[in-house]
């Protein structure tokens, strides 16, 4: 059963309104915006990466999910599954405690486990968010909107073969270890935007997500997908990797955003993902990005 198999079976639970049928990153409650994220040893982070910046990480995937709905950090809680090490535990803590602090998102609570001996680690944080007083939809692209993303694509994809014993510059392997949600930048554009989501599977998958929610093609082109300076691949390389936690945004054709983005691709009438070099047209690679699945 992959992802998306699971998420529709579970539309056949009772959902609440804020749920928004399951088809978002988050959910609304009252003025809230809620957001859950697990990082599962050897899924989404490795063995050997250093704790504290695994318990960065865990609060910026879900602080970049805030991000997303232009949302202001209100709190967060906290479920950890106890390694068996203290001084691991605490680094973890300690990671975790930096992130919280640099964006304001005092804990709540939590719970605590125990795992079996050589299971893999498991933690889980949900975020909670003040909305703004208008929240960005995924599934609000219109035909004729403009593609952007902020940053720059496939800085984590490359850190993380780093992590795996490449090579490669100490900045890509922060981007994959210690991701920067752009928490800023959501609240400032989303006013001015029809949809917005964070990458955090890969441009084209996350792009053709936006535009199967919203019923519309998008088109993009390679030649605009922004590298940063010490990226060593190709733009489908960077547009394919996960762990970017750059946003992705639709706004009108004319629309110029107020925050560093860069503008690669458009949306139309009609259905699915069509790639471009320029003016030549480029096949779909095999795999958008990543997709959970057993």
């Amino acid at each position: 059963m992959t992802e998306l198999d699971f998420i529709a079976a579970l539309r056949a639970l009772p959902l609440h309104p804020g749920a928004g049928d399951l088809r978002d990153d988050t959910a609304m409650l009252d003025g809230l915006i809620l957001t859950t994220d697990t990082m599962v040893e050897g899924v989404h982070y490795l063995p050997g990466d250093p704790p504290e910046t695994i318990g960065w990480k865990l609060a910026a995937v879900n602080l970049s999910d805030l991000a997303a709905k232009g949302a202001t950090p209100a709190g967060c809680l906290l479920n950890h599954a106890l390694s068996g090490d203290a001084a691991w535990d605490t680094a973890f803590l300690s990671g975790l405690g930096d992130a919280l602090k640099t964006y304001a998102m005092p804990l709540l609570g939590g719970d605590t486990v125990a795992m079996p001996a050589g299971a893999p680690r498991s933690y889980s944080l949900t975020a909670i968010g003040r909305a703004s007083e208008r929240t960005p939809v995924r599934n609000g692209a219109q035909p004729g909107d403009a593609l952007w993303v902020t940053g720059t694509i496939g800085d984590a994809g490359a850190g993380l073969a780093i992590a795996r014993g490449g090579d490669g510059s100490a900045e890509l392997l922060d981007r994959y270890r210690r991701p920067r949600p752009r928490l800023a930048e959501g609240q400032a554009l989303a006013a001015h935007v029809h949809a917005m989501m964070d990458v955090s599977d890969g441009l084209l998958l996350d792009a053709r997500r936006m535009a199967d929610a919203s019923g519309i093609a998008v088109t993009i082109d390679l030649a605009l997908v922004p590298l940063a300076p010490a990226f060593p691949g190709t733009p489908i390389e960077a547009a394919t990797a996960g762990d970017d936690y750059e946003l992705l945004f639709a706004a009108p054709a004319d629309f110029v955003p107020q925050v560093p983005a860069t503008r690669v691709g458009r949306f139309a009438s009609g259905s699915g993902l069509t790639l471009t070099d320029g003016d030549t047209p480029v096949a779909l690679p095999p795999s958008l990005g990543y997709a959970h699945r057993v």
